[in-house]
């Protein structure tokens, strides 16, 4: 066991610092990690506060989908936060934006590790969703049951959030972080994409230590993002279909 732990870990770690091109010299001031995280700090404050003004913005109606709108708007601020906040500053960095996991390449001969994933994942999230905890949380819109409309917006509002995300931590910042820490840059990701689930049970946030490790070093071997989109749309989806599974039709869930 500590074999294979150590196999799927730190050999792992080791074989991305071996493939890595490091600059500058360790100890000295690297511009480029500066402006990663100057960049990634002002994306996440930005969607943080944007999130806040939708009801200032679009004040309540009494529209039949008013709710859901607040779940487009924050989907729609998490690309530009996530995704067009970072691409600008690539750009004014004249780096390679396909050098940031964005490519389908090689994904295919991939796609069994995440498949074995979710494999694992799945009794984990049976167990959970018999919880108060997670009845209480999914689905994020109380109404998502209320129509096939409201479901399938809301889904796909949640899936376009994750594809930004995957970019965000495992892409910019991941890729952007790698020069200068190697496989270190993997636990430097780590730390925000924990934060961000604070607000969630307990056993999720703690789970996202272990996704965030599992996720970037995929990510830094695979050269890619895709994957861990899939997993995290396909486990996000399966949490919210077990829970409305629980919640009687046409009434808001967890009131």
């Amino acid at each position: 066991m500590i074999s294979l732990l150590r196999r799927i870990t730190v050999d792992q770690w080791r074989a991305i610092d071996a493939e890595t091109e490091r600059g500058p010299e360790p100890g000295r001031f690297d511009a480029r990690v500066l402006a990663i995280l100057m960049i990634a700090t002002g994306a996440m404050i930005v969607q943080d506060y944007m999130d806040k003004v939708y009801a200032d913005v679009f004040p309540d109606d009494g529209s039949r989908y008013w709710e859901l709108g607040g779940f487009a708007w924050w989907a729609v601020w998490r690309v530009i936060g996530y995704v067009i906040i970072p691409l600008v500053g690539l750009a004014c960095m004249r780096v390679r934006i396909r050098d940031f996991h964005v490519s389908l390449r090689g994904l295919g001969r991939h796609l069994w590790i995440y498949g074995a994933m979710f494999v694992a994942i799945l009794p984990i999230v049976l167990i959970a969703s018999r919880t108060d905890a997670f009845r209480a949380t999914y689905p994020f819109y109380a109404l998502a049951n209320r129509s096939s409309t409201d479901l399938w917006i809301w889904e796909l509002c949640y899936a376009v959030q994750f594809v930004a995300l995957e970019f965000f931590f495992r892409g910019f910042l991941l890729h952007g972080l790698r020069r200068a820490f190697g496989s270190n840059a993997i636990f430097v990701m780590m730390l925000p994409y924990c934060m961000i689930h604070f607000t969630k049970p307990l056993p999720e946030t703690i789970g996202a230590i272990i996704a965030g490790l599992v996720l970037g070093t995929l990510a830094l071997r695979t050269r890619s993002i895709w994957g861990g989109v899939m997993i995290h749309i396909a486990v996000a989806v399966t949490m919210d279909l077990l829970a409305l599974s629980a919640c009687p039709g046409q009434l808001a869930c967890h009131q």
